[in-house]
């Protein structure tokens, strides 16, 4: 499916995005998309993307200011605030797409994004539904729930680096780098089983296997609950029985907390993308909510 390449600003950076639009009707819902930790738009979104074209809904996806092929410095290094900006900013592009509803944005965010929706959602009164994939909803119960498949040493070594990190930020240094993904035992910011190969076959021409060593510290920041309860749009909180990355019991309170209608899924964090067996389940179950949600 074709896509039109668009931008718009915000921070101070040019930010990247690519529209879908479905091919009937007027007054079109359409949903905005960002990707997860170190995601970009073409690692995965697409498919999802498609889908909603297919069933009559416009699509913006975007890259993160410091992404794929959005501009911005520092490079490879997450800020929730910043992400949270990306999103509100690529709302207002989205409003102002041809044929769309402006009462009818939908936001969609997975993992770290999942959270994001729920924040952003909380803080609008133009938005008509959100949905979260697999959300990173609590940063204790997640760090918990990692730290125990993580030898000791491992953690110290990230945590080390996380602290010179930001050192080196404060000093006005280029902050210290470290893989994203790296096979267990290896070096990385995420080195549990098949994370490296989850990671690389939705990996599109722009990603990046780089991270700034402080993501810990910046992830420590994540508390979704508290916006959940001032959610007043319909919610979709998909959860997979069996993450290893977002403890699935953490993300059902907030679902709980937003009032979510809620799916479940007996998998792991990346079986419901692309190339995975439980991808047109979940996205299915998108489209129907938002049928029904619109």
């Amino acid at each position: 499916m074709s896509y039109r390449e668009l931008s718009f600003t915000s921070g101070g950076s040019t930010c990247s995005a690519r529209y879908f639009a479905a091919e009937t009707g007027e007054g079109r819902p359409v949903v905005v998309m960002g990707h997860g930790i170190g995601g970009t738009m073409d690692s995965g979104l697409q498919p999802f993307a498609e889908r909603f074209a297919a069933a009559g809904m416009d699509v913006l996806t975007f890259d993160y200011r410091g992404f794929g092929h959005s501009l911005g410095t520092p490079r490879q290094t997450i800020s929730i605030d910043g992400q949270i900006e990306d999103y509100r900013s690529a709302i207002a592009l989205a409003k102002t797409l041809p044929q769309i509803d402006p009462e009818q944005v939908v936001l969609w965010g997975a993992s770290l994004s999942g959270g994001h929706v729920i924040r952003v959602g909380a803080g609008c009164d133009d938005v008509a539904a959100v949905i979260a994939l697999t959300p990173m909803a609590d940063a204790v119960a997640t760090a918990v729930a990692v730290g125990k498949q993580y030898r000791p040493a491992a953690l110290a070594r990230s945590a080390a680096s996380g602290v010179l990190s930001r050192a080196a930020g404060a000093l006005g240094r280029d902050a210290l780098m470290m893989p994203l993904v790296a096979r267990p035992g290896q070096p990385g910011a995420l080195t549990l089983e098949d994370a490296y190969e989850n990671y690389l076959a939705l990996a599109g021409p722009s990603w990046r296997n780089e991270i700034d060593s402080a993501v810990g510290m910046e992830l420590a920041k994540i508390r979704v609950r508290r916006y959940a309860k001032q959610l007043s749009v319909p919610l979709l909180v998909q959860i997979a029985d069996f993450d290893s990355y977002v403890p699935a019991d953490a993300v059902l309170k907030v679902a709980v907390a937003g009032r979510a209608q809620v799916h479940h899924y007996p998998c792991d964090h990346f079986d419901v993308w692309p190339g995975h067996d439980w991808f047109e389940r979940a996205v299915a179950d998108q489209i129907a909510f938002l049928q029904r949600a619109l």
